[in-house]
């Protein structure tokens, strides 16, 4: 048998204390993973929102350059120029009002109203309607009406917010 180690004199020899590895960096807590998470959401939402109002933007460019072309087209024929405005008014405004096409007199007039516009607009538009079949319309009404076309596209092409009334500024047609 062998003789069993005798401790030194002054105590037995211990090792120093041994600190635990560090953490890896793969993979990480899960708090790192819901952050990348919503910050991969938060752009995606930002991308998405940005991407949607330039294609607003650009589709409103279109329409307002598409009323340029079409008084460029017909400058010399206003009654053509009167009923291409008013066909383009009454594609826009079948989004508010499905049967917008149908529409006569007061009820095209209260479709028209749905956009927020003066009633000086609302007037000019109005007198597309007459414009188109009236052999000698002049060129200047034409022109103001194309004004008035291009500031009822321009809102009505936004994007609503809120519920817009049936008729805006009666008042003032009163």
């Amino acid at each position: 048998m062998m003789p069993a180690a005798t401790p030194p004199p002054d105590g037995p020899v211990l090792r120093d204390i041994h600190l635990p590895p560090a953490p890896p960096l793969w993979p990480p807590a899960p708090g790192w993973w819901v952050l990348a998470v919503l910050l991969l959401a938060a752009f995606a939402l930002g991308w998405w929102l940005l991407r949607k109002r330039r294609l607003r933007r650009e589709r409103i460019a279109a329409a307002l350059a598409g009323i340029d072309a079409l008084e460029q087209a017909h400058a010399d024929r206003p009654q053509r120029l009167a009923a291409e405005l008013h066909q383009l008014l009454r594609r826009a405004a079948r989004v508010y009002d499905p049967a917008a096409t149908h529409h006569r007199g007061e009820a095209w007039r209260q479709c028209l109203a749905r956009v927020p516009v003066d009633a000086a607009t609302l007037d000019r538009l109005t007198t597309l309607e007459d414009a188109m079949f009236r052999p000698a319309t002049p060129h200047a009404e034409v022109a103001e009406a194309a004004a008035a076309t291009r500031r009822w596209l321009a809102l009505a092409l936004q994007p609503r917010r809120t519920k817009r009334p049936l008729v805006v500024q009666e008042a003032a047609h009163a």
